[in-house]
């Protein structure tokens, strides 16, 4: 990225020029300045997690309730401030066998 010397607003190519959104000004490309730009197409997969589409609520904390639509007694919760600040939190659960959803207060 480059910024404008002139405005400070974000610069684009245009050519064999870089020109300011904002204000029209142009520089010259500098070719010193895109050759330490790195490349990702050496990027390795190395690092790569494998996941499946039904692993969305991995990392989620859980807790021990009762799931009104299968019976089973363990669900991903989330917190949030649905109220006003001097009321409890909302947690919204999500079972872990069926994903019935349902919210708890207090």
């Amino acid at each position: 990225m480059q910024f404008c010397e002139e405005c400070g607003s974000l610069m684009h190519a245009d050519g064999d020029e870089m020109v300011c959104s904002s204000c029209e000004a142009r520089l010259a490309k500098d070719e010193d300045v895109a050759a330490q730009y790195v490349s990702t197409e050496s990027q390795t997969f190395d690092d790569v997690i494998e996941t499946t589409e039904d692993a969305a609520e991995e990392g989620l904390p859980t807790a021990e309730v009762t799931c009104e639509e299968c019976g089973n007694d363990r669900a991903w919760y989330t917190i949030k401030q649905t109220g006003a600040a001097d009321e409890p939190p909302t947690r919204f659960f999500k079972c872990t066998e069926c994903g019935y959803r349902w919210r708890g207060y207090g």
